[in-house]
């Protein structure tokens, strides 16, 4: 689905993107992850033919920006804000997607707005943020696409609506077919729908594996005190402190050794990024492994 070598995107002397390799398969939902300005939302409009990249770059087997029309019959794309005129009605809304876009779905659009609260009578300007999320979905899921492309789709929205979003993409819309490329910072929310993390940082990719080599690689130890020497002497990546007990995180480390010295957990998306991202030695080990 997507073929990247050597991206190179330089902004004056900012180097946004810094030689990036990716590959995406066919039906993958991959979580492009990093901090604020590490090159995501970069990565995402050299993917989607907004902008011209150093290097190559096949999406669909098409060049993104000499072909951008012809990617955009199979592409879809929310970005961080969902942007939408606040006088349109929603059925206008409706209206214009059915007249420019040949794979929408106009009736299944109608079905999956049935489910919210929506108004097809409303004005967008009337609808609440997360309405106005829901109404861009709908539009988006309607759509017959190979690849949908989301860039913090659920910036700035309460909890409920976060998840309402991401089971609405699982149940309604991702099968094997399609593909899915999330750009997020929000690592817990996306971690049980993720095939494959990419983690991004200073435009450069920092880790990139599917979720059963990530679970298969890197192991947590929880260990008490009186063995917390013995367990540092087995080179972890980081270190915490949490109640009197000290969480240690290893890669590659022997699961049955640990265990020996406390309770072998799987870490989380979100310690794993900690880790890899936090600037340091720990965190350099991490990023060069």
């Amino acid at each position: 689905m997507i073929q990247a070598s050597g991206l190179r995107k330089a902004y004056g002397p900012t180097l946004a993107l810094d030689e990036i390799d990716l590959t995406v398969d066919e039906g993958r939902i991959v979580g492009l992850i990093g901090p604020n300005g590490a090159g995501k939302s970069t990565a995402l409009q050299a993917i989607l033919g907004l902008i011209p990249v150093e290097g190559r770059l096949s999406v669909l087997g098409r060049d993104p920006w000499a072909d951008r029309d012809g990617l955009m019959t199979e592409v879809c794309f929310i970005a961080d804000v969902a942007v939408l005129p606040r006088w349109l009605k929603v059925s206008q809304a409706l209206d214009y997607v059915a007249g420019v876009h040949p794979r929408f779905d106009r009736a299944r659009a109608e079905a999956l707005l049935r489910r919210t609260t929506i108004q097809m009578t409303s004005r967008v300007g009337q609808l609440s943020k997360g309405m106005v999320t829901q109404l861009h979905l709908a539009l988006i899921m309607a759509i017959d696409a190979r690849l949908l492309v989301l860039d913090e789709p659920t910036l700035g929205l309460d909890l409920i609506y976060r998840k309402s979003f991401y089971d609405s993409l699982l149940n309604d819309y991702f099968d094997k077919s399609r593909t899915i490329l999330v750009s997020t910072h929000q690592v817990d929310e996306i971690e049980h729908i993720l095939t494959d993390a990419v983690f991004i940082d200073r435009g450069r990719i920092a880790l990139n594996a599917t979720m059963e080599a990530l679970e298969a690689r890197f192991v947590e130890l929880v260990v008490p005190t009186e063995r917390l020497a013995q367990a540092r002497k087995l080179g972890p990546l980081i270190e915490r402190q949490l109640l009197g007990r000290a969480t240690l995180l290893f890669d590659g480390a022997d699961r049955a050794t640990l265990a020996r010295l406390g309770e072998v957990r799987t870490p989380g998306l979100a310690d794993l990024f900690i880790a890899l991202m936090t600037p340091g030695p720990a965190a350099d080990q991490g990023a060069a492994a």
